[in-house]
Protein backbone atom coordinates (compact mmCIF):
# COMPACT_ATOMS: atom_id res chain seq x y z
CA UNK A 1 0.00 0.00 0.00
CA UNK A 2 1.00 3.17 -0.85
CA UNK A 3 0.42 6.68 0.49
CA UNK A 4 1.31 10.67 -0.32
CA UNK A 5 1.43 13.15 2.04
CA UNK A 6 1.41 16.52 1.03
CA UNK A 7 1.56 19.30 3.96
CA UNK A 8 4.15 22.19 4.45
CA UNK A 9 4.53 21.59 8.25
CA UNK A 10 7.09 19.13 9.00
CA UNK A 11 6.04 18.20 12.35
CA UNK A 12 2.76 17.48 11.12
CA UNK A 13 3.90 15.33 8.49
CA UNK A 14 6.11 13.32 10.89
CA UNK A 15 3.55 12.70 13.54
CA UNK A 16 1.52 11.55 10.35
CA UNK A 17 3.89 9.29 8.80
CA UNK A 18 4.09 8.12 12.36
CA UNK A 19 0.11 6.92 12.62
CA UNK A 20 0.52 5.60 9.20
CA UNK A 21 2.77 3.11 9.85
CA UNK A 22 2.29 2.43 13.00
CA UNK A 23 -1.08 1.47 11.83
CA UNK A 24 0.23 -0.25 8.29
CA UNK A 25 3.93 -1.01 9.01
CA UNK A 26 4.41 -2.41 5.43
CA UNK A 27 3.01 0.66 3.94
CA UNK A 28 5.39 3.07 1.81
CA UNK A 29 4.78 6.57 2.50
CA UNK A 30 5.89 9.61 0.33
CA UNK A 31 5.92 13.18 1.97
CA UNK A 32 5.92 16.05 0.36
CA UNK A 33 5.94 20.13 1.15
CA UNK A 34 3.97 21.28 -2.19
CA UNK A 35 1.07 20.56 -3.65
CA UNK A 36 3.11 20.99 -7.27
CA UNK A 37 4.84 17.95 -6.42
CA UNK A 38 2.37 16.07 -4.37
CA UNK A 39 0.42 15.84 -7.62
CA UNK A 40 3.74 14.79 -9.72
CA UNK A 41 3.42 12.14 -7.44
CA UNK A 42 -0.22 11.04 -7.50
CA UNK A 43 0.03 10.77 -11.41
CA UNK A 44 3.29 9.20 -11.56
CA UNK A 45 3.38 6.79 -8.59
CA UNK A 46 -0.63 6.20 -8.13
CA UNK A 47 -0.37 5.85 -4.99
CA UNK A 48 -4.00 4.47 -2.71
CA UNK A 49 -4.42 7.04 -0.80
CA UNK A 50 -3.25 10.71 -1.00
CA UNK A 51 -3.22 12.97 2.03
CA UNK A 52 -3.65 16.39 1.60
CA UNK A 53 -3.52 19.62 3.27
CA UNK A 54 -5.62 22.87 1.75
CA UNK A 55 -3.11 25.36 2.54
CA UNK A 56 0.32 24.55 0.91
CA UNK A 57 2.69 26.09 -1.38
CA UNK A 58 2.59 26.11 -5.15
CA UNK A 59 -1.05 24.52 -5.17
CA UNK A 60 -3.17 23.92 -2.31
CA UNK A 61 -5.03 20.55 -1.73
CA UNK A 62 -7.95 21.47 -3.39
CA UNK A 63 -6.39 22.26 -6.35
CA UNK A 64 -4.82 19.06 -6.26
CA UNK A 65 -7.96 17.28 -5.67
CA UNK A 66 -9.32 18.88 -8.91
CA UNK A 67 -6.48 18.63 -10.80
CA UNK A 68 -6.05 14.17 -10.27
CA UNK A 69 -9.42 13.05 -9.56
CA UNK A 70 -10.49 12.63 -12.75
CA UNK A 71 -7.41 10.90 -13.82
CA UNK A 72 -6.34 9.51 -10.56
CA UNK A 73 -7.68 6.12 -9.20
CA UNK A 74 -6.04 7.79 -5.79
CA UNK A 75 -8.69 8.41 -2.75
CA UNK A 76 -8.27 11.47 -1.72
CA UNK A 77 -8.13 12.69 1.76
CA UNK A 78 -8.37 16.36 2.95
CA UNK A 79 -6.77 17.17 5.88
CA UNK A 80 -6.93 20.71 7.40
CA UNK A 81 -7.78 23.27 9.95
CA UNK A 82 -11.18 24.30 8.74
CA UNK A 83 -14.30 22.99 10.35
CA UNK A 84 -16.77 24.30 8.22
CA UNK A 85 -18.92 23.49 5.83
CA UNK A 86 -17.82 26.19 3.12
CA UNK A 87 -14.90 24.55 2.80
CA UNK A 88 -16.01 20.67 3.03
CA UNK A 89 -17.98 21.68 0.27
CA UNK A 90 -15.46 23.00 -1.91
CA UNK A 91 -13.40 19.68 -1.27
CA UNK A 92 -16.31 17.24 -2.43
CA UNK A 93 -16.59 19.79 -5.47
CA UNK A 94 -13.11 19.29 -6.15
CA UNK A 95 -12.97 15.64 -6.00
CA UNK A 96 -12.01 14.55 -2.23
CA UNK A 97 -13.45 11.48 -1.36
CA UNK A 98 -12.34 12.28 2.02
CA UNK A 99 -12.40 15.39 4.94
CA UNK A 100 -10.58 14.99 8.03
CA UNK A 101 -10.21 17.80 10.66
CA UNK A 102 -6.24 17.99 12.09
CA UNK A 103 -7.15 18.25 15.84
CA UNK A 104 -9.02 14.54 15.63
CA UNK A 105 -6.78 13.30 12.61
CA UNK A 106 -5.47 10.56 15.32
CA UNK A 107 -8.54 9.32 16.34
CA UNK A 108 -10.28 9.02 12.65
CA UNK A 109 -7.51 8.42 10.02
CA UNK A 110 -7.54 4.94 10.14
CA UNK A 111 -11.40 4.83 10.50
CA UNK A 112 -11.34 7.08 7.50
CA UNK A 113 -8.81 4.89 5.25
CA UNK A 114 -11.12 1.42 6.09
CA UNK A 115 -14.07 3.21 5.10
CA UNK A 116 -12.61 4.33 1.59
CA UNK A 117 -11.01 1.15 1.07
CA UNK A 118 -14.89 -0.66 1.42
CA UNK A 119 -15.82 2.25 -1.12
CA UNK A 120 -17.32 4.80 1.08
CA UNK A 121 -16.93 8.22 1.54
CA UNK A 122 -15.67 10.05 4.89
CA UNK A 123 -16.37 13.07 6.57
CA UNK A 124 -15.33 13.77 10.41
CA UNK A 125 -17.37 13.66 13.22
CA UNK A 126 -17.23 16.75 14.50
CA UNK A 127 -18.25 18.24 11.02
CA UNK A 128 -20.80 15.41 11.17
CA UNK A 129 -22.43 16.51 13.81
CA UNK A 130 -22.92 20.17 13.03
CA UNK A 131 -26.19 21.28 12.41
CA UNK A 132 -24.73 23.79 10.27
CA UNK A 133 -23.14 21.24 8.02
CA UNK A 134 -25.66 18.91 8.12
CA UNK A 135 -27.88 21.82 6.43
CA UNK A 136 -25.60 22.45 4.01
CA UNK A 137 -24.93 19.02 2.81
CA UNK A 138 -28.20 18.45 2.54
CA UNK A 139 -28.71 21.20 -0.36
CA UNK A 140 -25.74 19.75 -1.94
CA UNK A 141 -27.25 16.63 -2.10
CA UNK A 142 -30.76 18.24 -3.38
CA UNK A 143 -29.41 20.28 -6.24
CA UNK A 144 -27.29 17.19 -7.33
CA UNK A 145 -30.58 15.34 -7.30
CA UNK A 146 -32.11 17.92 -9.54
CA UNK A 147 -29.24 18.50 -11.73
CA UNK A 148 -29.35 14.97 -12.64
CA UNK A 149 -32.92 15.05 -13.53
CA UNK A 150 -32.23 17.78 -16.42
CA UNK A 151 -31.73 16.47 -19.91
CA UNK A 152 -28.22 17.44 -21.43
CA UNK A 153 -29.52 19.98 -23.66
CA UNK A 154 -31.43 21.27 -20.56
CA UNK A 155 -28.15 21.05 -18.30
CA UNK A 156 -25.69 22.85 -21.05
CA UNK A 157 -28.45 25.52 -21.32
CA UNK A 158 -27.99 25.89 -16.86
CA UNK A 159 -24.24 25.68 -17.42
CA UNK A 160 -23.69 28.67 -19.35
CA UNK A 161 -26.87 30.68 -17.90
CA UNK A 162 -24.43 30.55 -14.64
CA UNK A 163 -21.45 31.55 -16.42
CA UNK A 164 -24.01 34.46 -17.12
CA UNK A 165 -24.63 34.22 -20.90
CA UNK A 166 -27.44 35.99 -22.01
CA UNK A 167 -30.60 33.56 -24.57
CA UNK A 168 -28.87 35.24 -27.71
CA UNK A 169 -25.40 34.28 -26.61
CA UNK A 170 -26.85 30.50 -25.43
CA UNK A 171 -28.38 29.71 -28.35
CA UNK A 172 -25.48 30.86 -30.70
CA UNK A 173 -23.30 28.90 -28.48
CA UNK A 174 -25.41 25.61 -28.79
CA UNK A 175 -26.78 26.65 -32.54
CA UNK A 176 -30.00 26.08 -31.27
CA UNK A 177 -32.77 29.14 -31.73
CA UNK A 178 -33.34 31.65 -29.23
CA UNK A 179 -37.04 30.04 -28.62
CA UNK A 180 -35.37 26.79 -27.50
CA UNK A 181 -33.38 28.30 -25.26
CA UNK A 182 -36.32 30.42 -23.72
CA UNK A 183 -38.11 26.89 -23.48
CA UNK A 184 -35.28 24.83 -22.13
CA UNK A 185 -34.73 27.83 -19.49
CA UNK A 186 -38.62 27.15 -18.66
CA UNK A 187 -38.25 23.61 -18.44
CA UNK A 188 -35.05 23.91 -16.10
CA UNK A 189 -37.35 26.22 -13.30
CA UNK A 190 -39.80 23.52 -13.13
CA UNK A 191 -37.77 20.81 -12.37
CA UNK A 192 -35.55 23.06 -10.42
CA UNK A 193 -38.74 24.09 -8.46
CA UNK A 194 -37.78 27.73 -8.70
CA UNK A 195 -39.52 31.04 -9.88
CA UNK A 196 -39.98 30.96 -13.77
CA UNK A 197 -38.08 34.59 -14.20
CA UNK A 198 -34.62 34.99 -16.15
CA UNK A 199 -33.58 36.32 -12.89
CA UNK A 200 -34.37 33.91 -10.82
CA UNK A 201 -32.81 31.25 -12.57
CA UNK A 202 -29.40 33.21 -13.06
CA UNK A 203 -29.52 34.07 -9.29
CA UNK A 204 -29.48 30.52 -8.50
CA UNK A 205 -27.20 29.68 -11.09
CA UNK A 206 -24.72 31.10 -10.12
CA UNK A 207 -24.91 30.51 -6.76
CA UNK A 208 -24.97 26.89 -6.84
CA UNK A 209 -22.11 27.23 -9.58
CA UNK A 210 -19.98 25.24 -7.69
CA UNK A 211 -22.37 22.61 -7.91
CA UNK A 212 -22.83 22.78 -11.26
CA UNK A 213 -19.04 22.67 -12.62
CA UNK A 214 -18.27 19.58 -10.60
CA UNK A 215 -21.25 17.56 -12.28
CA UNK A 216 -20.20 19.14 -16.06
CA UNK A 217 -16.81 17.25 -15.46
Amino acid sequence: MLFIIADDHPIFRSGLKALLQNAYPNAEILDFNNGIDAEKAILEKAPDFSLLDIDMPGKNGLEVCESVSEISSSKLIILTMYNDGEMLKKALDSGANAYLVKDNTSDELVECIESLKRGESYIAKSMRKSPKVQQELKHYNEVMSKLQELTEAEFKTLALVSQKYSSKEIAELLFISSKSVENYRSRICKKLDIDTSKKRLIVWAIENKNIIDELEK
